[in-house]
């Protein structure tokens, strides 16, 4: 009767007396499997909080939008988007050249074509051309001419005083050289760093030296005696163009440029070469439509390897210190070889210094600089005269000469 017993018991008791426990079991069980739920809808929030094109936030008081980043549309390693001041935010060509893309699907199949035509025609050649990325094509506002609609602005303010550099007469390497394309790329450079605010182009026909100037002892006296922080020679070439007319009710023509520009920047003061730059017109910015649209198209070709060279070209000179020279000392004044155009300003103070010594490196027997010489003083401009000059009073008496470097004191 025991064993009947027994048995029964722990047959009732698991039927009833452990249910509630089961049913907290399940709700346990429950419970930590919407952990993971409540975990992707956190995620899911997350995302939502990305920011987007027109998004504004405060940083230290100051506002920024976020907005299409302008060099995205010249090279394909740069983000799409970036935050930027709002104060120095402008909508520009290359939002347009973004949205405004031609609605005809069968134009736009046509344009991916002549381009792959092209690329296929520079392998052939051996060149590799630009990657080019058919969602972005679009046209090109007309009536909007160089510098303004390729532009870029400078992500650096110009310093106060303007270095001052002589850019030689690229050499035209093309097969197009009756229409002199090594002037106008020469031109179209000056132009663009000009328009920085932070270069003093100097016309190498107004040195009175002989010689080339991209000799090491000409570029050295070309920093003592003329101030002159850089020497730039380059070369255009690799300019193709790819011309068809498109089959449909428009008959016009439609061109496609490819051009590349070669710099060798030379710092005068070592007589070396400071950096040497590459650049390449992505092939889709460069469509003309219409009457001399092959010329068009690499006038554009060259505007834009221009744009790509520019940036990179500015900093690197801007790196270089500013120095003047003293032209002639009279009693009471300090003439000295820098004004108006160089950025100097009434009432600046200047350092003056005894030209200093070169050194070199013993291990690569390479020229490192030169250091300044003996301080000797400090003078104050007065006037500002002709051209680029100025003269200066002394304010801490010391004998100056006309060998002597001044600099801007900071």
């Amino acid at each position: 009767m025991r064993k009947l017993i027994v048995p029964f018991i722990v047959l009732s008791l698991t039927s009833c007396s452990y249910i509630p426990f089961m049913g907290k079991k399940d709700s346990t069980v429950q419970q930590k499997k919407s952990e993971p739920v409540k975990a992707v809808q956190k995620v899911e929030k997350i995302d939502e909080s990305e920011p987007k094109p027109g998004d504004i936030k405060v940083i230290d008081g100051v506002e920024y939008i976020y907005a299409r980043n302008r060099r995205y549309m010249l090279t394909p390693y740069e983000p799409e988007y970036v935050w930027i001041r709002k104060d120095e935010y402008s909508p520009g060509m290359f939002e347009a050249l973004a949205k405004n893309l031609s609605g005809n699907e069968k134009e736009r199949k046509q344009l991916e074509e002549r381009i792959a035509k092209l690329e296929e025609d520079l392998k052939k050649k051996g060149i590799a051309p630009q990657i080019a990325y058919p969602a972005q094509i679009g046209m090109v506002p007309t009536g909007v001419g160089y510098p303004p609609a390729y532009t870029v602005p400078f992500a650096f303010p110009s310093p106060k005083m303007r270095r001052r550099i002589v850019i030689l007469l690229l050499e035209d390497r093309t097969n197009y050289k009756e229409e002199h394309f090594g002037e106008l790329a020469t031109r179209r450079l000056i132009t663009r760093v000009e328009n920085s605010g932070a270069i003093l182009c100097i016309d190498p026909n107004t040195i009175r030296h002989t010689g080339a100037l991209t000799d090491p002892q000409n570029m050295k006296i070309l920093n003592e005696l003329y101030g002159i922080q850089a020497v730039v020679k380059g070369a255009v070439s690799d300019t193709y163009v790819s011309t068809a007319r498109a089959d449909g009710k428009d008959d016009t023509e439609t061109s496609f440029a490819l051009s590349k520009i070669a710099l060798t920047v030379y710092n005068t003061e070592t007589g070396t070469v400071l950096r040497q730059l590459s650049g390449r017109n992505p092939v889709f910015l460069s469509r003309e439509k219409g009457d001399m649209s092959p010329e068009k198209a690499k006038v554009k070709a060259i505007d834009l390897a221009v744009e790509l060279l520019a940036e990179d070209l500015l900093k690197s000179i801007l790196n270089l210190d500013w120095h003047a020279r003293v032209a002639s000392v009279e009693t009471g004044r300090v003439y000295i070889n820098a004004g108006r155009l160089s950025g100097l300003q009434k009432g600046d103070i200047l350092e003056v210094y005894a030209p200093g010594r070169e050194v070199v490196d013993p291990a690569t027997n390479s020229p490192m600089g030169k250091t300044k010489g003996i301080f000797k003083g400090e003078v104050e401009v007065s006037e500002l005269f002709g051209l680029d000059a100025c003269w200066a009073t002394p304010v801490k008496a010391a004998s100056f000469s006309a060998t002597d470097l001044v600099y801007l004191k900071k």
